[in-house]
């Protein structure tokens, strides 16, 4: 039986360009959304889903994000200081690779939300993983059904769930929805330095070993400041139950 993720890297260190000036004095995953951060909204996704420890990475008005994620009692994070340099995706996984301990773990955007989901989206990648036949297992959302896709879409999926790149020109109908799971042994013997993640699925996605869960629910991608809107009225019409507050200690 192959191991399942316990714990997550949590990418909160980029520098928010394409929503300026807003994140001239704001980090990113600290905008709000239906009510609460970004942040917030991933941390208590993983939460929920039984993640034990999340490793949040920093570099971009770190020290908002340190006091953000201070008190949360749930999961327990760790703070990855990129201060001195931003790391990338990748670089930032190979700075901490050893609190993995060999094992998969989740990584995870946090500009990507959903609604109307009646159950753990990351439970599901949890209990989907196979660490047999799958190097990299993505939570995908279907473009037609999703707000702020832009592009193409990312991937085609087979019938046994393995991804496929689209051709040149052609359009896919799904898209990364910022959410994964990963084999720890992909990054071993890796040096420190800044270093992209999508060449580690396209590595995965040729060798057959790069695999999909489609998203059950309404996918929201806040990637600029015109989303921000949009997405807190997709949350304040959502069929789902109220999201529960921010897990703190007190």
């Amino acid at each position: 039986m192959t191991s399942r993720p316990e714990k997550a890297f949590v990418f909160a260190a980029g520098l928010g360009t394409r929503m300026r000036p807003l994140t001239l004095t704001l980090p990113k995953p600290l905008v709000q959304v239906g009510g609460k951060t970004m942040l917030d909204h991933m941390l208590d996704r993983l939460a929920e889903g039984g993640v034990t420890k999340a490793i949040v990475n920093a570099h971009w008005l770190a020290d908002q994000i340190e006091a953000a994620t201070a008190k949360r009692r749930a999961p327990s994070i760790k703070i990855s200081d990129e201060r001195a340099l931003l790391l990338d995706q990748a670089g930032g996984i190979i700075k901490v690779l050893p609190e993995f301990e060999g094992k998969p773990f989740f990584i995870c955007n946090t500009d990507a939300l959903w609604i109307d989901s009646s159950s753990s989206q990351v439970a599901r990648l949890r209990d989907h993983w196979d660490g047999d036949k799958m190097d990299v297992l993505l939570l995908l959302a279907n473009r037609a059904e999703s707000f702020g896709v832009e592009g193409r879409g990312d991937f085609d999926m087979d019938a046994s769930g393995a991804l496929s790149r689209p051709a040149p020109g052609e359009e896919a109908p799904y898209t990364y929805a910022g959410v994964g799971v990963i084999k720890s042994a992909l990054f071993e013997n890796r040096a420190v330095e800044p270093l992209r993640l999508a060449p580690f699925f396209f590595d995965a996605a040729a060798r057959g070993k790069l695999h999909g869960l489609v998203l059950q629910g309404r996918w929201l991608h806040v990637g600029t400041t015109d989303m921000i809107e949009r997405a807190d009225a997709a949350f304040a019409s959502r069929s789902e139950e109220p999201t529960c507050p921010p897990a703190y200690s007190t």
